[in-house]
């Protein structure tokens, strides 16, 4: 699909009914899957027809009756901010006799608000605890942001369970309502409970039986994960379902991202990774057409040399977003694109929790959710579209030095 101007990519969200009128809902579905948007405060990037997460997440566990598990990174609310109201509808799940389990990284311990812990961890009938994904993988972490409802609704997104994550950070997920998804979900939050308890008794915790048989791609639903060697029977690896899905592409791939780079997040010398630079490559050597659109956290050295490598091919296009302060100052690590979505050729939308660099998707728990669906493809495309022709977005100079971007910690300018 070529670029879209503003009236075409209109008359494109006409024909598949997804444009917002006054007497719409307030909500983009296709049957099974929501697509659910974070829009960042004090921009025009408004999205009227996709749902906030506070108000899915909430309704989800409002309407609670026997379990929720929730599977996280770290958590961090704040005194007055929309995570609060998700907290007291957990409160009121236990009050109400559902059973809450939450697992989160143990490296997130260090990076989570400790009121915010403390006061899970006081909610009668949440039983709380912390797995050290590194044990199982060697350099990994439970990066996935996801949580299932009663077995019959799962939420899977960008979002982490963090204050900014809903107010000042451009996130993206999806409300599933899919049995068949939901049970994948479920039965990864139930691999790494066991786990967990597995390594608190001292035991050790084997891998996963080798896959038969990679994902069928041509299914119209479909969840991955990673790392494969922990991901439950019939959960595709999305290391190798990834370069798969760009083999495929023909006419043009868009994506948005927090990071890309072809290195490991390793601290020091950062290991190659090239697993999903070659295949982003292959696909512009064969003509397809490649929008890539990453944060401005992006551009810390050396990642920003391999994007200025890569934006020199002429079938790849690279912006690079940055989104201004909000007005009550600096806030540490917001004011962000933190989106994980890739579409391939107006057919398919992609909607997950990993960045696109080594140690993400061969050695990290993240979940992808994977729709061969047109409409939902079209507005996964449009999100993709307006963040790409805001003013927020900059192409990538090849030439240009970048200054170290303000990540936890305001610098000049």
């Amino acid at each position: 699909m070529p670029f879209l101007p503003t009236r075409a990519l209109a008359a494109l969200l006409a024909a598949f009914g997804l444009l917002v009128t006054p007497a719409s809902r307030a909500e983009f579905a296709i049957p099974g899957f929501e697509l659910v948007h974070t829009v960042p405060v004090e921009t025009p990037l408004a999205t009227p027809d996709l749902r906030e997460p506070v108000k899915v997440w909430r309704q989800m566990f409002d309407a609670a009756k026997d379990e929720i598990v929730i599977g996280q990174f770290y958590v961090a609310g704040q005194p007055g901010e929309p995570l609060d109201t998700v907290i007291e509808a957990l409160e009121a799940a236990a009050a109400r006799g559902v059973r809450i389990r939450f697992l989160m990284e143990a490296r997130g311990e260090r990076i989570s608000d400790a009121a915010t812990l403390a006061r899970l961890r006081a909610i009668r009938g949440l039983e709380f605890r912390i797995l050290e994904f590194g044990r199982l993988q060697p350099g990994g972490i439970i990066h996935a942001k996801y949580f299932v409802v009663d077995r019959r609704e799962a939420f899977v997104g960008s979002q982490n369970f963090d204050w900014r994550a809903l107010k000042h950070i451009h996130e993206t997920g999806l409300r599933i309502t899919d049995a068949t998804v939901v049970a994948q979900v479920q039965a990864i939050f139930e691999q790494d409970w066991r786990a967990q308890a597995l390594l608190a008794a001292g035991q050790p915790v084997p891998p996963q039986a080798a896959a038969s048989a990679p994902v069928d791609l041509n299914r119209p639903a479909f969840l991955l994960a990673s790392p494969r060697a922990f991901n439950p029977p019939g959960v595709g690896d999305s290391e190798e379902a990834l370069p798969r899905l760009l083999a495929q592409a023909q006419r043009e791939v868009r994506v948005q991202l927090l990071d890309y780079a072809p290195l490991s997040y390793a601290s020091g010398r950062r290991p190659f990774y090239a697993v999903i630079d070659n295949a982003v490559r292959a696909a512009a050597a064969r003509g397809v057409q490649v929008k890539l659109m990453v944060s401005n956290w992006n551009t810390e050295e050396p990642a920003i040399h391999h994007l200025q490598s890569l934006a020199l091919l002429p079938e790849v296009e690279i912006r690079i977003v940055t989104l201004p302060r909000a007005s009550s100052g600096f806030i540490p690590f917001a004011r962000v694109i933190h989106t994980k979505a890739m579409t391939i050729d107006g057919e398919l939308a992609w909607v997950g929790t990993s960045n696109w660099m080594g140690g993400y998707l061969n050695n990290s728990r993240n979940l992808e959710v994977v729709l061969r669906d047109k409409a939902m493809a079209a507005r996964v495309a449009a999100l993709h579209e307006q963040l790409w022709n805001s003013p927020f977005a900059e192409r990538i100079d090849i030439n240009r030095r970048y200054p170290k971007p303000a990540k936890g910690e305001p610098t000049g300018g």
